[in-house]
């Protein structure tokens, strides 16, 4: 199978990437990313494709036709940008993309890295849920493509050095630590949320939201863990 993973370049999709190369189902990976992937994946299953308009995937339309799967991991912290930044960023290229690779290949599987929090009724009176539950609606009921699937992963425990991320990110590893102790089902470790993702894309599902709680069930019922 051919796999097609925005975000590549971040905590989550980096780890996609790194568990699709130890996939023997999966044959080639493309990673569609603004800048070249960290040094350390140097594999030939990797196709990296630099592209910069996340609103306007013309000029690679041709890559969605052959690929089954694609990840969409590409995303910032609201603390990071502007309201209006986060929103373009989180939605609105997340749209283009959908509606996009819909106009060639509606077939194509297509996993959506949402979040805890996220609130399909659009009314959260934080920017993330609201954005993000926005989001699942729209990719839903306009994105176009035969199978989407929406995962919300709580509290992600980062399976590799945070040295190069960013310090929200670092900042956060400590809290979630304690929340493993407290509330296990409310974590999940990047390795094992690649895994679960990229059994998701590969297979199917009856269902198509996936809390921290179903990720997990899933990742039992099929042995992903680390």
């Amino acid at each position: 199978m051919k796999i097609i993973i925005f975000g590549a370049t971040g905590l989550i999709g980096c780890e996609c990437v790194q568990q699709a190369i130890e996939d023997k189902d999966i044959e080639l990976i493309t990673a569609i990313t603004r800048r070249p992937l960290h040094k350390s994946i140097t594999s030939e299953k990797v196709n990296v494709v630099i592209h910069t308009d996340f609103l306007d995937y013309s000029p690679i339309l041709n890559l969605f036709e052959s690929h089954q799967i694609c990840i969409w991991a590409l995303g910032i912290s609201q603390n990071a940008v502007s309201e209006s930044e986060y929103i373009k960023i989180t939605h609105d290229y997340t749209l283009a993309a959908a509606k996009a690779i819909a106009s060639v290949n509606p077939d194509m599987r297509f996993v959506f890295v949402s979040g805890m929090g996220a609130d399909s009724s659009e009314q959260s009176r934080f920017l993330f849920g609201r954005i993000k539950g926005k989001t699942e609606n729209d990719l839903i009921n306009e994105g176009g493509l035969k199978d989407t699937y929406i995962v919300r992963p709580a509290s992600v425990l980062f399976s590799h050095t945070l040295s190069d991320k960013a310090w929200y990110e670092r900042a956060l590893q400590p809290l979630v630590h304690v929340v493993k102790v407290i509330k296990p089902s409310w974590t999940i470790s990047t390795i094992a949320l690649a895994r679960v993702m990229l059994f998701i894309g590969k297979n199917g599902h009856h269902a198509t939201l996936f809390e921290n709680e179903d990720l997990r069930e899933v990742i039992n019922e099929n042995q992903l863990g680390e």
